[in-house]
């Protein structure tokens, strides 16, 4: 009986201990033996990309482990590949599957938070897909109007264009909010919130409450802290504003 109360205990610090570290697991079938394979993340000022881990590609696998205090966007880039690979840092086992061909369609899974950022992009792809399927359908006939200077025909399709990202802009923006609504542990949820902050019509009081219902551990996140700021400065009224009619005393 001792020897299994040890046996799940040891099993529990092992379990405890992977979740202070992460390990990021590639497959990258069809590269060569050698390929160099960079982990980026972008730089303080957000004015680039800089290196955080380099490793080697072995028989087709890579490995990278470290420790990070809080999810943060980083992007993996491979020698010879066409694009990088974007996905969350966190600590956990985290599942790389690269398409050589086509490294947009690489498969990222294994922690929540890289989980949630697959299916809330599979989920804004359906969204646009209407606009993406009118350019395709509509791009010979367009080049064709321009050649022709089929004034016409531009302006119709055109219209209908615009017509169709009007409302695909209003489904997403929706999207982003009912997603950030529901899911208050998500580190997507935060960045959404931080992006709305930015709109100049924002309603406070609305991003306010939105970010109060955010777990802890993203209010204390650095996009978090930058919200937090962000909600003291929307609340402070700017310099030169008019101030608000103060009722006349009683006499």
């Amino acid at each position: 009986m001792k020897k299994i109360i040890l046996f799940l205990t040891a099993t529990a610090l092992l379990t405890s201990c992977s979740k202070d570290k992460y390990t990021i697991s590639g497959t990258a079938a069809g590269f060569e033996n050698g390929k160099t394979v960079i982990l980026e993340r972008q730089d303080d000022k957000g004015m680039g990309l800089i290196a955080v881990d380099t490793v080697k590609i072995e028989n087709g696998k890579f490995e990278i482990e470290g420790k990070t205090t809080e999810p943060v966007f980083h992007t993996l880039q491979i020698e010879g590949a066409q694009g990088k690979i974007p996905f969350i840092l966190e600590n956990g086992d985290i599942t790389i599957v690269v398409n050589k061909d086509t490294i947009q369609k690489s498969k990222i899974s294994g922690t929540y938070n890289n989980d949630e950022y697959v299916k809330f992009n599979d989920e804004i792809t359906k969204i646009q897909k209407p606009l993406m399927d009118f350019q395709t359908a509509n791009m010979q006939k367009m080049q064709m109007a321009q050649q022709t200077k089929d004034t016409a025909t531009i302006n119709g399709l055109m219209k209908e264009y615009t017509k169709i990202q009007t409302e695909i802009g209003a489904s997403s923006k929706t999207k982003y909010v009912d997603y950030a609504n529901t899911h208050p542990k998500s580190f997507i949820s935060v960045l959404i919130i931080q992006g709305m902050s930015n709109d100049p019509a924002v309603d406070s009081k609305k991003i306010e409450t939105m970010y109060n219902s955010l777990d802890e551990s993203l209010k204390n996140s650095k996009p978090g802290k930058a919200l937090k700021t962000k909600l003291a400065e929307l609340k402070t009224p700017s310099v030169g504003a008019t101030a608000a009619p103060v009722a006349p005393a009683a006499k």
